[in-house]
């Protein structure tokens, strides 16, 4: 099967569906099933990828002499005519034409093959929707190596390949990716272009794609696992990143800068280094775009690119701690030492708590302000090449606005509620901050971020100057909380909110859009492809339905709320025992199955159930009914738990019909155990194939 070709006479599976998608200039068929991982909602990381790389074609082939040629933009050189020329004039300037024809540079069109072009991986490609897009929409490309370990999503890349008619560019690969990017380490084999885009975290890929991607290549990693990288676990950022994520409400840039962190230090072990072109936060995940080249000097400040961060654990404020320094020293030289601190007091000069430390994280700058703004510009000019395109502008905008010197962020409303007070509108407070001399800006990563070179006493000296234009009560306030310590002090600083027209941005003036609203119901991260996966259809939506907001307290009538409960199925009702086996009759119970029953007290007489006698001594009627009878009321193929209530439970232990337990149980009910074939001479009934 080489160069997208498919197989003659593939078997599908019965009840096989597909469904087809058109993202870009990309037609994609994927199975319905969960078998092939794909999230719609990543459109415009897709998007910015895109963009992203053909910029960067465009510099490297340049320096080749070659212009690449993109669909929708208008050319930049243009010939003029002049017919008014003498007749004379005519030869000489038909063979000056000639020349200059000559002189032209080469170009790259999009799904040509360009010999000196760049050479992409796509390490996880899943259905090979990205990698097809390189191939359809960026000039400049000599192949792409589309890869994934799962043999269903090499087949189905394989037919995606050979629909949209890119065989000749795109590569189909079955491979472990870290094995494969090992593999070409050597200098004429690395790729130029390395996409990870993994379900979760990158961690396990970043040391092998550091040493396969090219000097001064372009390395583009997402990382979805964001629990981790805002701080909820701590230990397991570490085990990960190599470093302690905080929570705070500058986590989203923190995990920015713990990302590339862990990339420049897995670089470092190969004397390689990270050049971060463009870090982006948004929605549910991170990316970044570095570029990565080798050198055993600049290696040595990467410890100065480092910095640990100290973090209040009452008001809030920060300071960053650099790993080392870097000086001058005679005849031009770079002297690097370890760095003296810590920046902070055993506790905090504003609130008196204590610090919490994270880090380290990247204290450079996030971007390269000039090539975002080539990025922008040219999806600017051609804004139909992309469906998101105008939030690649917003964002954009925003990044070239954002003060590049200055790590993490205060958020308005963090300000406002350590003290207690009203919140102050995001132009007064920075018309404050520019009024004071300080810097600010806003960030990509939050829309109520205050980004400035202020220092944390300046802040809270504006904010105490808030709050005697809008008092608080401070009869209400512990005398050990932050809120009474911060207040407590008199301003230094008499701060002016009278609104500055600098104080407004012009992405916010223009209104220019960041945040993408709900592109479909249940958005986010989806769910891992599994192998053989099962489709989500009605059923799992009818469960969901039924299973929303059943922690939550319900109407006070306690008839109403008995009804209420009783829509919803009893979990221990439907546990089951895998060890216990299969009663012949589907409707006798086990013995073994009602063990938990015979340390009850009352009634008497035993009961002949699956071929042993059990006493029937404590049981309520309702449980001596059904060991008399030897009949439980419910079928066994889908409940064989036992529930100590029994008809006191206040859940429901009512078996759905033979219809929804036969649409249900292989969708949503995971639980449910494996089917025995039924013996021979056994007999059929409810709950029996």
């Amino acid at each position: 099967m080489e160069n997208g070709t498919e197989p003659d006479g593939e078997e599908r599976p019965p009840g096989f569906q597909e469904t087809t998608i058109t993202e870009g200039a990309a037609r994609i068929v994927f199975p319905n099933a969960n078998e092939v991982f794909y999230n719609p909602v990543q459109e415009f990381n897709r998007d910015l990828t895109c963009a992203v790389i053909t910029e960067f074609a465009r510099i490297q082939l340049a320096a080749k002499g070659i212009q690449i040629k993109v669909p929708g933009e208008k050319d930049v050189q243009k010939v003029v005519v002049d017919l008014s020329e003498p007749k004379e004039d005519k030869a000489e300037l038909k063979e000056g034409a000639n020349l200059a024809l000559e002189d032209q540079p080469r170009t790259a069109a999009v799904g040509e093959i360009c010999e000196e072009g760049l050479r992409v991986l796509e390490g996880l490609a899943a259905s090979g929707l990205r990698s097809i897009r390189f191939a359809r929409e960026v000039p400049g490309l000599r192949s792409v190596v589309a890869n994934d370990a799962s043999a269903r999503a090499v087949d189905l890349m394989r037919r995606n390949v050979q629909l949209n008619e890119v065989a000749h560019l795109v590569q189909p690969s079955q491979a472990d990716a870290r094995m494969l990017m090992y593999q070409h380490q050597k200098a004429s084999e690395r790729f130029d272009v390395i996409d990870l885009d993994p379900y979760g975290s990158p961690a396990s890929f970043l040391d092998a794609a550091v040493q396969a991607v090219s000097e001064g290549g372009l390395l583009c990693v997402t990382c979805t696992d964001m629990a981790v990288l805002a701080g909820n676990s701590g230990e397991t950022c570490y085990s990960k990143y190599g470093a302690m994520a905080l929570k705070s409400r500058a986590c989203h840039e923190m995990a920015l800068r713990t990302v590339l962190h862990s990339l420049d230090l897995r670089a470092n072990c190969y004397q390689r280094f990270v050049v971060p072109l463009l870090s982006i936060s948004a929605d549910f995940y991170v990316r970044v775009f570095v570029r990565v080249f080798t050198g055993q000097a600049k290696v040595k400040a990467s410890a100065s690119k480092q910095a640990l961060v100290f973090q209040c654990v009452g008001c809030g404020a920060f300071h960053l701690q650099r790993l080392g320094k870097a000086s001058a020293a005679s005849g031009g030289r770079l002297k690097f030492s370890a760095a003296c601190g810590p920046p902070v007091a055993p506790e905090c000069e504003h609130c008196g708590q204590r610090h919490q430390l994270g880090g380290p994280m990247w204290a450079e700058p996030l971007h390269d302000l000039e090539f975002v703004g080539r990025v922008l510009e040219a999806v600017s000019a051609n804004p139909g090449r992309f469906h998101t395109a105008e939030r690649i502008r917003g964002v954009l905008s925003v990044i070239t606005e954002e003060l590049p010197d200055v790590p993490l962020y205060y958020t308005l409303d963090q300000l406002s509620s350590t003290i207690h007070c009203n919140t102050p509108s995001l132009l007064q407070l920075r018309s404050a901050l520019l009024h004071a001399g300080f810097r600010v800006s806003l960030s990509h990563a939050c829309k109520n971020a205050v980004k400035t070179d202020a220092p944390s006493s300046t802040l809270w000296d504006i904010m105490r100057c808030w709050e005697k234009e809008c008092p608080v009560k401070r009869e209400r306030l512990s005398e050990s909380s932050p809120a009474f310590r911060i207040l407590s002090v008199e301003p230094r600083l008499q701060a002016n909110f009278t609104i500055r027209d600098d104080a407004n941005p012009s992405s916010r003036q223009r209104g220019l859009k960041r945040f993408q609203a709900n592109p479909e119901a249940n958005w986010g991260p989806r769910p891992r492809a599994r192998p053989g996966g099962k489709a989500a259809g009605e059923t799992v939506e009818e469960r969901r339905r039924l299973l929303q907001n059943k922690r939550k307290e319900p109407v006070e009538d306690p008839a109403e709320r008995a009804a209420w409960l009783k829509t919803f199925p009893c979990k221990r009702f439907k546990e089951v025992n895998q060890t216990t086996p299969q009663p012949k009759h589907p409707w006798v119970l086990p013995a073994t199955g009602l063990g938990q029953w015979a340390s009850r007290a009352g009634g008497g007489g035993t009961s002949q159930v699956g071929g042993s006698e059990l006493p029937i001594q404590g049981r309520n009627p309702e449980e001596a009914a059904v060991l008399q009878n030897g009949v439980h009321s419910h079928p066994l193929s889908s409940y064989q738990g036992t529930c100590q209530q029994g008809g006191q439970c206040c859940y429901s232990h009512s078996p759905p019909s033979p219809k929804a337990t036969a649409e249900a149980t292989p969708t949503d009910c995971p639980e449910a155990p494996s089917q025995n074939p039924a013996e021979p001479g056994a007999a059929t009934g409810p709950g029996t194939e």
